[in-house]
């Protein structure tokens, strides 16, 4: 995408939920989400603090004969909610990095990185500070970066992802790092124009793009050690838990589908290649359905395109699917879903919106989250 930032699939989708819902205004503290919940699948209880490292993935559980014919929806969530560092580096400034904006790329002197600024639209930039060590230096985060040791950040984005001006500029930000999913654009370029060196990064929405983002964010401090040793970890991990998956995955593998719901603004969209679900749906031994039918990007949802892809498990936000009424609100207001296998058997995985396309340090987690939902629906830890 030459110089241009590569903004994440769930970006597009999340902006249209913008502007179809009521701005809210933005201070430097709004309401927080809930977290999510640990454990693998509903009902489980393992610590929500708990480090993850050294873990085993898929340990335990007690896999699905045939998955493709369960009947009934499950919750994906994280073992361990918890990003551990990889080390404690010092920054070594100055340094010079390449901002990827939306006019072009330039280079950007960074002199200052103890006072830092994280926004995009899935938290994945503040989550990288975070493990490479460097999380002591955020001064602000955006409403998705939502883990343990964030508690005390301020948030400077509201539920219409959109950023106030004032608010960051209130933190005395020396650096702001963003892919530019969220905006309103002039506002960041108000922050530049105030001194704080602004940088935007490539966020490709895939387990590289996610290994890519460490390295490209330890360069910002100097820390390019840090930002290998994570990156390395990121895509060991996943290569860990593909393996792991490969083992309990059925031969044949399922039709999946990702849909984003805003029923209350009558937002329904499909994904497909390009939009960072098919690397998930490929990692859990799956056939990306939207993929397939051709569909690239984000779509509106049309009834012939959803059973072109007749997915036999359909993948929701949590907030998604409560916000069209659950599974039955949902297949009594779009009969299209009702008649796919996964509409007929309830084949529903949700999983919390901050998370379920949040490439970064937890990448694996979310991945093997996925699979004790899909494959493991009935495991409890």
């Amino acid at each position: 995408m030459g110089g241009h930032v590569r903004r994440r699939g769930i970006a597009a989708a999340a902006l249209l939920l913008g502007l179809t819902l009521s701005a809210s205004a933005c201070t430097a503290a709004p309401t927080e989400p809930t977290a999510s919940s640990a454990g693998h699948a509903t009902g489980a209880s393992a610590a929500p603090n708990a480090p993850a490292e050294n873990h085993e993935p898929l340990v335990g559980i007690d896999p699905l004969d045939d998955p493709a014919a369960y009947v009934g929806p499950s919750t994906a969530t994280l073992v361990s909610d918890a990003i551990v560092p990889v080390a404690s580096p010092t920054p070594t400034l100055p340094t010079q990095v390449t901002s990827h904006s939306p006019d072009g790329t330039e280079p950007v002197e960074i002199t200052d990185a103890s006072r830092v600024v994280a926004m995009d639209i899935a938290g994945s930039i503040a989550a990288t500070v975070w493990g490479l060590g460097l999380g002591d230096t955020l001064v602000g985060r955006d409403v998705a970066a939502d883990f343990p040791g964030t508690e005390d950040i301020p948030v400077v984005t509201g539920s219409s992802h959109s950023v106030n001006i004032e608010a960051i500029l209130a933190l005395d930000p020396t650096v702001l790092i963003t892919d530019g999913s969220i905006g309103p654009r002039r506002a960041v370029t108000q922050l530049a124009d105030a001194g704080v060196a602004v940088v935007f990064v490539e966020n490709t929405a895939s387990f590289e793009g996610a290994a890519q983002l460490a390295r490209d964010v330890a360069a910002i401090y100097g820390a390019d050690d840090a930002g290998e040793t994570l990156a390395q970890r990121i895509l060991a991990d996943v290569d860990a838990t593909r393996d792991a998956i490969t083992a309990i995955a059925p031969g044949e593998p399922m039709r999946m589908a990702f849909v984003y719901l805003r029923g209350s603004a009558g937002v329904y969209y499909l994904f497909g290649e390009s939009a960072g679900t098919t690397a998930l749906f490929e990692a859990l031994g799956g056939i990306d359905a939207g993929a397939e039918a051709g569909i690239v990007g984000e779509q509106p949802m049309t009834d012939e395109a959803m059973l072109a892809m007749d997915p036999d498990v359909i993948f929701v936000m949590t907030s998604g699917i409560e916000s069209v009424g659950g599974i039955d609100g949902l297949l009594a207001s779009k009969p299209a879903i009702a008649l796919t296998t996964a509409g007929q058997q309830r084949r529903f995985v949700d999983m919390d919106d901050a998370v379920v396309l949040s490439f970064g340090p937890r990448s694996a987690q979310v991945l093997e989250a996925l699979a004790v939902a899909t494959y493991a629906p009935d495991t409890a830890s």
